[in-house]
């Protein structure tokens, strides 16, 4: 089997270095041949030049054969006519042309190489692209003025505008050089579907996966295989997956979806293989194919998962102190505060239950997430703040805990509940410390910290064992305040023993749990509109008044209590706008998120900013506040040549989801830098500081020397 593999492989490259070799020596005889050629543009990533196959206009010809020869220098590429998701095509203006009616470039088949981080579509090396030229004035001589534009690619990307003069006398003859080096390109752009031995049977827009799905027959063995789909800038695509049946004459490919538009232009599909193409219009179907076989998923070794563990246990660890701790932090103290004065076994007890809340909560987020990975769903950390009835139901429970510690009420279970367990048993406390483990879990989610990241990422792109185990780890990490003072409860007896003192700080835990609920409410705002967070606001309200009266009585105070908790979720939920408010980079440097322009940016030698930022995540509100939007990186950001493009995931967003997937990251913050210097982009880590975003601004806009 893997003989047979490797055949295909070998006669592909040996044919296609034998066509190149056979076209370098035809053109390095232009000069002698003295054919119909233009002046020569050159730099170290391309050289261009036309060439045209007639030395001459015949009488009667009513067109001309020419070809835009463009020879890439080692490591650069360029791109076809459909370049991927970034990139620019070649382009040819014949403006100041004479006897000039009109012209058709043909594209070769390209190959796909990597750029930015994602796939693109293009050439190296050497590639004649065949030009059809259309003559006013039959059999009168041309003369061309070609406007060229184009990008080029290596470790840097660079535009180049330059022209190219060629006029073809009348007369007769042909430069049989240049018509091989054309022919030599023409035979390798791509047949019509009623041309080609290759025939396209099905392309599916699979949107539970967000794919597109292509099958293909071959009266021949299919060899070196690629699919390339064309449905114009709006919609772009990643790697396909292609798979091939045991005799090789059907194809299936899957091919992930990047950004997807119903408003895409004609589609068209690209199928190359060794050395044949075709290109055919698309019909899309709903109806998607089942693969030939399944690949057998890729799995980590046992040191690699545990070394990803190790990493997700720091990251939970460090969760503990970064800016999402606000939320968690009254929490938390009121846990310690409350098992002041109690015996070892109740306090080890309750700080075990609190850390079992915390391990509650994040197995229910792996097993929430999974449950969205096998749908199709994407994915991300922190994404249940993305649900405007979500964020309203944490708002109203933070808001009754902090009535709570204000003393307006006391939150107890039923009497009925309460006799079941006794009047002097502590199992009623357990569940208490249970219920404030799997809340400080919930409030800690928004965040990210350095190492998280990675480990998030790792299990994400992973399996089901690799999502359990990593966020295990990430639960224990988030849990050890808990669990050490489980193991180590001797010092909460170092507590002052109660007093006054208690009041101030139950107090000061009161603001804390209301600047949490005005955050989770500034929140709302975003998902909901204004009106809906006033609605859930004044039902609140309503709630805590209820409870801290007892009045009325009886079943109306019953009904009463339900509506104040069910109305605004519902009105949120399904009533919630569908925009955003007001943008708000529109009266600031800061641009709207646009990934397909991030290229051309960079082609035009500025550097682009990406801060994938959210309403709800305090880490991303701390580095725009303390970092981004201070001192020299403010001045920085608002240059010129610099563009800073924020990307607001408080909402879903796909196109947000996908630019984070294709870079490794399934939550945030995520800055990363492009530019002139670094087209794949430098990623930045969680938490920023003035010296990474400059050292990154300064590598991304700095051309390597040999590189101008």
């Amino acid at each position: 089997m893997a003989e047979e593999a490797v055949t295909p492989r070998l006669k592909w490259f040996a044919t296609r270095i034998m066509a190149i070799f056979a076209v370098w020596v035809t053109l390095a005889h232009l000069d002698v041949a003295q054919a119909a050629e233009s002046n020569v543009f050159e730099n170290p990533a391309v050289t261009a030049r036309l060439i045209s196959a007639e030395d001459g206009i015949t009488p009667d010809a009513a067109s001309a054969s020419l070809g835009l020869v463009l020879e890439y220098g080692e490591g650069w590429k360029g791109y076809w006519r459909t370049p991927g998701e970034v990139g620019l095509a070649p382009e040819v203006g014949w403006k100041d042309s004479s006897n000039f009616a009109s012209a058709e470039i043909l594209w070769p088949a390209p190959d796909r190489f990597e750029a930015f981080g994602i796939e693109n579509f293009g050439y190296s090396g050497l590639v004649v692209l065949p030009i059809r030229a259309t003559l006013k004035d039959r059999g009168k001589p041309l003369q061309l003025r070609a406007s060229v534009t184009l990008l080029t690619c290596s470790d840097v990307c660079v535009p180049h505008a330059f022209d190219l003069a060629l006029d073809v006398p009348s007369g007769t003859g042909i430069d049989q050089v240049s018509a091989d080096a054309i022919a030599t390109f023409v035979a390798r752009v791509p047949a019509n579907a009623d041309e080609s031995d290759i025939r396209i049977t099905t392309v599916a827009h699979d949107e539970k996966s967000s794919a597109l799905v292509v099958t293909a027959e071959s009266d021949r063995p299919f060899e070196i295989v690629d699919v390339f789909p064309e449905f114009g800038p709006l919609v772009t695509f990643g790697k396909p997956d292609i798979r091939l049946n045991r005799d090789r004459s059907d194809l299936w490919a899957r091919i992930p979806l990047n950004a997807w538009s119903d408003e895409h232009t004609t589609p068209f599909l690209t199928v190359t293989d060794s050395g044949r193409a075709v290109t055919a219009p698309v019909v899309l179907s709903t109806d998607v194919p089942a693969p030939p076989y399944e690949r057998a998923s890729s799995s980590a070794s046992a040191l690699q998962l545990a070394t990803i563990a190790a990493i997700a246990f720091l990251g939970g660890l460090i969760l503990n102190v970064m800016p999402c701790v606000l939320p968690v932090l009254s929490i938390k103290l009121a846990s310690v505060l409350k098992a002041s004065g109690q015996s070892q076994r109740i306090i080890r007890n309750g700080f075990l239950f609190t850390g079992m809340g915390v391990l509650t909560f994040v197995w229910m987020l792996a097993i929430f997430v999974l449950g969205l990975k096998w749908v199709g769903v994407s994915v991300g950390w922190g994404i249940q703040f993305q649900n405007p009835v979500f964020v309203a139901l944490m708002f109203i429970v933070i808001a009754i805990f902090a009535a709570n510690v204000f003393g307006l009420f006391e939150i107890s279970l039923p009497s009925g509940m309460q006799n079941r367990l006794g009047a002097n048993s502590t199992r009623s406390g357990y569940a208490a410390d249970f219920g404030t483990g799997l809340l400080a879990a919930v409030l800690a989610t928004p965040c990210s910290a350095p190492f998280l990241g990675t480990a998030i990422t790792f299990a994400l792109a992973g399996g089901a064992t690799d999502v359990l185990v990593v966020f295990t780890a990430l639960g224990i990490g988030l849990a050890s305040p808990y669990l050490f003072i489980a193991a180590r409860p001797a010092l909460v007896e170092r507590l002052p023993r109660p007093g006054r003192w208690m009041l101030f700080v139950k107090a000061g835990l009161g603001a804390l749990l209301l600047a949490t609920a005005g955050w989770l409410l500034f929140i709302l705002v975003g998902l909901a509109g204004w009106p809906g967070a006033a609605l859930v606001a004044a039902c609140t309200t309503v709630l805590i008044l209820l409870l801290k009266t007892g009045r009325p009585r009886g079943a109306s105070r019953s009904s009463l209590v339900a509506a104040s908790l069910i109305l605004p979720l519902i009105w949120v939920g399904l009533f919630t706008h569908k925009s955003r408010p007001e943008d708000p980079t529109a009266k600031t440097y800061w641009q709207a998120f646009e990934p397909q322009q991030i290229a051309r940016y960079v082609s035009e030698g500025q550097t682009v900013f990406v801060d994938v930022t959210a309403d709800w995540c305090l880490t991303c509100k701390a580095n725009k506040t303390l970092i981004l939007d201070r001192g020299p990186i403010a001045g920085r950001l608002s240059d010129e040549t610099v563009i800073a493009m924020q990307a607001d995931w408080t909402r879903p967003n796909d196109e947000i989801a996908r630019f984070l997937e294709r870079h490794g990251r399934y939550g945030i913050p995520f800055n990363i830098v492009f530019g002139p210097a670094a087209p794949s982009g430098v990623v930045l880590p969680e938490v920023l500081t003035q010296a990474v975003v400059i050292d990154a601004l300064a590598a991304a806009s700095t051309r390597k020397p040999g590189n101008e």
